[in-house]
């Protein structure tokens, strides 16, 4: 039987990757993609990479039909404030947005700066990130996203912090304009973009929550670096550790956690340009890589991740909790395994 799915802010970068992966999915047909901006256009107008893919037009959220899974693209806030409408039109429902990640409502407020608008709800989401929570998204009706940095940092950091080998960390990411959304603003212009490393979020950033939500309490920093990329993000993680560890317990741990995922995978090679992470391989992938280095002068664990912050990031983790909810092969519909420029 096919499943039918809508998509709820379809116009946008992510909601534009959700439409992308669920047209080549084998057990999904797209019902609905909705947009407040766009009703009435063509997909392609907006997605011009599905040009000969659908003819499906959008359609006004306000005409939103019941489904069997619903995607909620929309930016921070909205999906919140209708949440009641949504998970009364569809058996599953999948919000990418922030307004679900956190299941406390102070953690909420901490980090967003405002109460929730709806925390009756807050606990019913299962948090996103099956490497994390793959048994609890088998078996519920609701999932939220997951923040695209602190994927990165989780991912990094999750062999050791479940270890409890974590005494503090500093994380800096450099990341990629796509995190901005398809607003323009005066940081994402391209004049004011272009050739710039610009600290933005030197401390205090909200995925911080997230992070701390999914990974425990140990002492964490985090910076954020926009560069000129588009899509990606990679997480340096400085991890001073509880005791010494060397390569083989490094190895052991990585392996354990991540030998059976089928989208971590460990990048640690002894020659060539790709030795370590490299988010620009990774666009348009559902991967995670990970790797690590060991401080030959102290007791210091280099971590490095990367990500394509609009799959992994968002709508491939979004669409690997949809085939876990509904019981689906995890693996439908994300087989792309990234470009290279060769």
């Amino acid at each position: 039987m096919t499943t039918r799915a809508s998509i709820v802010g379809a116009s946008g970068y992510t909601g534009g990757e959700v439409l992308r992966l669920l047209l080549d999915h084998p057990r999904v047909e797209i019902a609905q993609a909705l947009s407040h901006s766009r009703p009435g256009e063509f997909v392609c107008a907006s997605h011009p990479n599905l040009r000969s893919r659908t003819r499906l037009q959008y359609a006004d959220p306000s005409q939103l039909e019941p489904c069997d899974v619903l995607f909620l693209c929309l930016p921070h806030g909205h999906a919140a404030k209708d949440i009641d409408r949504y998970v009364s039109m569809a058996r599953h429902v999948i919000d990418l947005s922030s307004d679900f990640r956190l299941g406390d409502a102070a953690a909420y407020e901490r980090w967003y700066g405002q109460p929730h608008p709806a925390p009756a709800w807050l606990d019913r989401f299962v948090y996103g990130l099956p490497e994390i929570h793959r048994d609890r998204l088998r078996g519920t009706r609701l999932a939220s996203g997951v923040g695209c940095n602190a994927t990165a940092v989780n991912l990094a950091l999750l062999p050791l912090a479940a270890a409890g080998l974590i005494r503090s960390v500093v994380c800096d990411l450099k990341v990629g304009s796509s995190e901005g959304g398809n607003s323009p603003n005066p940081g994402s212009h391209h004049p004011e973009r272009a050739g710039a490393v610009r600290s933005y979020a030197p401390t205090g950033h909200r995925h911080q929550g997230e992070i701390r939500q999914e990974l425990g309490a140990f002492d964490l920093h985090l910076s954020i670096t926009a560069i000129e990329m588009v899509r990606g993000v990679v997480c340096t993680a400085h991890v001073f550790p509880t005791r010494p560890l060397d390569d083989r317990e490094l190895w052991s741990l990585y392996r354990a956690r991540y030998g059976g995922e089928p989208f971590v995978r460990i990048v640690k090679d002894r020659s060539g340009p790709y030795r370590l992470p490299e988010p620009k391989i990774l666009a348009g992938s559902n991967y995670a890589d990970v790797g690590f280095e060991r401080d030959p002068d102290s007791d210091r664990i280099v971590v490095v991740s990367a990500i394509d912050n609009l799959m992994k990031g968002a709508a491939g983790s979004a669409v690997q909790c949809m085939n876990l909810m509904c019981g689906f092969e995890e693996t439908a519909g994300l087989a792309f395994p990234g470009l290279h420029p060769i």
